[in-house]
Formats: C-alpha cells, structure tokens, sequence
C-alpha cells in the first residue's frame, strides 16, 4: 500500500468517520460489485474525504479491487477525491494487475487535477505492482513516461524504481542495468547507490558491490549520513569471507569520518568471535560502541562476553554484563552461565563462588555441566562447603542430570574424609534417583572400609538397590 502524508482529524470526526466506513465496508462485502453503487446510495450515509480514504485503504477493498472502484466513483458525486484517494485507488488496481484500469485512473488524476494530483508517490505504486507482478520491462518503461505527468525524471523517481526492483528476489542485475541506463541523464544520490549495495548483499556479490561502492566514491565522496549504503557494502564483504578486506574498507572510511551500521557490526563480531581473533573484536566493538554511538544487542553481547571469558579477561565480561540493562538488553541464563564457566575454566575459584552467590540473587540457575566442574574446582581448591552448596543448589532446584555432579561431590567428600557428609548426600542422591556409577560405589566401599564405617557403605549400598 502507498505511504502517503496522514491525516489528523480531531478525535470527535474520526469517531464518526470509521461508523460510516464500516458501513460502507459491509455493503462492499456483502454486495456483488455491480450492485455497489445501488446499495451505497440506498444506505442514507453519505461520504466524507476521510472516510473515503478509510474505506480505500482497508484490505477489503484490496481484496475486491471492482468493488473499489464503484465505491470511489460513488464517493466522488459527493466529494472531492483527495490525492491520497487517488494513488490508493491507482495502488489497488495496480495491486491487482488491473493495469489498463491503473493507467486509466492516472489519466483521470492527471485531468482533474491538471498534473497536480500526480505525483512520485503514484508512480512509486506503479514500479511496485508492475515489479510484483514480475512485469520489470513495464516499470522501466513507467519511468520513461512520467514526463508526459509533470513529473521530472530525478534521484527520487529513480531511487522508487530501482527499490521496487530489488524488493524482488534475484533482479539486483536488472536494477544495475537501469541505473547504467540513466546515470547520465539522472544523477543519482546517496540512496541511489545504497539501494544497489544493499541488492548486491543480499545476493552476495562482493564483485559487483565493490563496483558500485567505487562508483558511489567518484561520484558522490564521502558522506557520514551514508550509513546504510557503508553497511550494506561492509556486509557483503564479510559475509563473502574477505574480512581482511572489509577492515581495510573500514579504516579508510573511518579516517573519512564514515561509519556503519549495526547490520555491519552484528556480522562483523559474529565472525570475528567465531574465529577467536579478540584482537579485532575489541577494536570493533569499540568502534561500534564508542565511535558510531550503536547500541549492541543481545546476541553481540553474549558473543563479546563469551569471547572475554575464553580469553580470560573476565572482569571485561563482568563490565559488559553490567553494561547490558543500561542499554535495555537483559541477561538470561546462557549468559550468566557463559561467565561462570569463564571463571571455572581459568581456575578463579573465589570469583566463581562470589558469582554463584550473584546468580542465585538474580534467579539465574547454574547449568548441570557447570555445577560439575564448579563441584570440581571448589575441591581443588580446597574449598569443600562452596561444593556443598552447590549440590544443595541442585537438590533445591532440581537440576539435571546431575550424576556428573554427584560422582564429583563424593569423591571430593571422600577425599577429605567427610564421611557423615557422603552418607547425607548419597541418601539425597538415591532420593532424587541419581544414578552412581560402578566407580563411584567401589571408591565409596573402598574409603568407607578403610576408615572403618562398613555398616554406613552397607546401608547406602541397601537403599540403592532397592531403587
């Protein structure tokens, strides 16, 4: 549907206005198309403009393109028919590939309102349908024509044709072909050439977007307002695999006081995390944050923050996380999680309990595998309580699989003699049907032997046989 200047009727006509399009709209439904006008005239509503846009603009007339048609013919005895009346009307005949009716309608515009009802807006629902209708040759040639309605052939006709073009899947060439075509006669502008670079990514051709983007250069320089066009151009370079090439790209428009956007950057930091480069990671994410003014988006930080963790720069981690809800994007448990495992990994076993402590304030629940290797490093540590109270987590939550947990905790009791406490967890573990292995029942007899505590072994070996 064509965008068009909206109206601002007070609050007291538009209550009465959308009354009397829902009647016109059940009549248009209800009613064959040749017997739209009998019944519009028999109701005893008559029209106003705004209501007649109501009407136009709604997807029954969309869906009945005829009954459309008697309906703004039986509007217009009693109204003028606005501009925006008219371009929904040339939109929905368009839309139905009713062209030579389209064609009829912009000639009555052009009559009655001596060219001045035509406008680029017309024209830009003509290149669309023509585009949808898979009619490229037709669009082209409305271009061409648009003289004959007062209308110049300039940047902002083109930039229509060339858009409704490329919204259709594998004609960025016919769009580059157009643009060769007039670029002599037409001068394009910024969007001229952001509209090529963006049809050239979304086909991933970085031969041909470095083409256009060195036209673009020549033509019309540098211009920091050229957002889309830098981050259309970028992006398919990345994407393309020639991220060497891209920063290069980058630099020179940096120096030229150009940025992208975050369409760039979201690829960027994901590629660049996916190969670990946190060289190139920081440099972009501080171009982005602290240069470009973007604000990153979830899934950029959870990249950063794992990237931060498997480098070991925790503490920058734990700054982006802080970050996050200043910038109204929240952490969720993969994230939480991303950072307890940084600090298990690099062995920072205060942190990591200090952490453990945080997310349970946040509500953020360790994952199994974590709790494992948390378990784990808390016994290395010698720090058997910080264990416990992480099995206590899982009993509490009931988090699973929780045998690699269990298998950790007792051999970690054991080897510290914590005899009482192994009997205590093992019940619980039965409780939970927590499955111990052949391994762990053998050092568990083994330790509890030696210490002299077989009826303790015996009793544990009975409960869990009886499960």
């Amino acid at each position: 549907m064509i965008t068009a200047e909206e109206k601002s009727p007070e609050r007291e006509e538009e209550e009465e206005a959308n009354p009397r399009a829902e009647a016109f709209l059940e009549i248009i439904c209800r009613v064959p198309a040749g017997e739209v006008e009998a019944a519009l005239s028999a109701c005893g509503i008559g029209p106003t403009a705004e209501v007649e846009e109501l009407v136009l603009k709604s997807r029954e007339c969309y869906k009945r393109p005829k009954s459309a048609v008697r309906f703004f013919r039986w509007a217009g005895q009693s109204v003028s028919h606005t501009a925006y009346a008219w371009n929904l009307l040339v939109d929905i005949l368009g839309k139905a590939a009713m062209f030579e009716p389209m064609w009829d309608a912009i000639r009555s515009m052009k009559q009655e309102g001596g060219g001045g009802l035509v406008s680029v807006a017309t024209f830009a629902s003509v290149f669309a349908s023509y585009c949808a209708a898979g009619n490229i040759k037709d669009a082209i040639a409305a271009l061409d024509v648009m003289d004959r309605y007062g209308l110049k052939h300039d940047a902002v006709a083109l930039n229509s044709l060339l858009s409704a073009i490329c919204r259709v899947e594998g004609r960025a060439q016919d769009a580059q072909d157009v643009f060769e075509r007039t670029k002599a006669t037409i001068p394009p502008d910024g969007d001229t050439f952001a509209i090529l670079l963006e049809a050239w990514e979304k086909e991933g051709n970085a031969v041909r977007a470095k083409s256009v983007f060195g036209e673009m250069v020549v033509r019309i320089g540098w211009d920091a307002a050229n957002v889309s066009a830098y981050d259309s151009f970028l992006s398919t370079l990345v994407r393309g695999g020639l991220l060497d090439e891209a920063f290069k790209f980058l630099q020179v428009m940096r120096s030229k006081g150009c940025l992208p956007g975050i369409n760039f950057f979201s690829t960027a930091v994901d590629l660049v995390v996916r190969k670990g480069d946190y060289l190139n990671a920081v440099a972009i994410w501080h171009m982005m944050v602290s240069e470009a003014g973007l604000v990153p988006n979830f899934s950029m930080y959870s990249a950063m923050i794992g990237l931060h963790c498997n480098a070991g720069s925790i503490d920058d981690a734990l700054g982006l996380l802080d970050e996050m809800p200043l910038n109204g994007v929240f952490a969720n448990s993969v994230t939480y999680n991303t950072i307890l495992e940084g600090f298990i990994k690099h062995r920072k076993a205060r942190e990591a309990e200090s952490f453990l402590t945080e997310m349970s304030k946040n509500e953020q629940l360790p994952t199994a595998s974590n709790c494992a290797a948390a378990i784990s490093l808390f016994f290395k540590e010698f720090n058997p309580s910080a264990a416990i109270d992480v099995w206590r987590c899982i009993v509490e939550h009931n988090i699973t699989p929780a045998e690699d947990s269990a298998k950790e905790l007792i051999a970690g009791l054991l080897d510290f003699g914590r005899f009482t406490e192994v009997t205590k967890r093992a019940d619980e573990m039965i409780d939970m049907r927590v499955e111990l292995s052949r391994s762990t029942m053998e050092n568990m007899k083994r330790a509890f032997a030696k210490a002299g505590r077989h009826q303790s072994y015996d009793n544990i070996a009975r409960r869990l046989k009886r499960y």
